[in-house]
């Protein structure tokens, strides 16, 4: 009984290495992260979960960041023909009772314009605007490079700011 609490409390003190969370209000942001772009890189990309535990829909609105000369709620998408496209959106729905996933090939907050490297282990403030919730401050932490296969917004290098119809059929 005794390893399997000394396993438990192990656990325990090792889960925020990996993940952490922000609640505020009845919203919870679990595991602002962003896979480590390479050093050259001029744009990242940003992900979570967000959980809308209220009875009232929200709407992230924006986000502010130190680490970027501009950061912007996107929407990565895929034709029927295989064509990838990313966009700026105004506004991500959080309907009650749900859970929104910002993800590769998905929702994302766009870093653009990146005033130094980022380094797997650090942690960066933002700020995710909403709707009903308002200005919530969190961390991003930057998480391992994103392994092969996966395109990595750090890999656009000197792009331009419109992101419009920059990606493949990955993200």
């Amino acid at each position: 009984m005794s390893r399997i609490l000394a396993l438990l409390a192990a656990l325990a003190l090792a889960a925020p290495a990996f993940a952490h969370e922000i609640t505020a209000g009845d919203l919870q942001i679990i595991h602002p992260h962003i896979p480590q772009p390479p050093a050259s890189a001029k744009a990242a990309g940003g992900f979570m979960a967000i959980v809308n535990n209220g009875t009232e829909a929200d709407r992230l609105i924006g986000v502010e960041s130190g680490i970027a000369a501009k950061s912007e709620v996107h929407e990565s998408r895929v034709d029927a023909n295989g064509v990838g496209t990313m966009t700026h959106i105004e506004a991500l729905d959080l309907p009650p009772g749900e859970t929104v996933s910002l993800e590769h090939g998905g929702y994302h907050i766009m870093f653009m314009g990146l005033m130094a490297p980022l380094t797997e282990g650090e942690m960066h403030k933002a700020t995710l605007i909403f709707e009903r919730a308002g200005r919530v401050e969190i961390e991003f932490q930057i998480d391992p490079p994103t392994g092969q296969g996966a395109m990595n917004h750090g890999a656009m290098g000197d792009a331009p700011m419109d992101h419009g119809a920059m990606h493949g059929a990955t993200d």
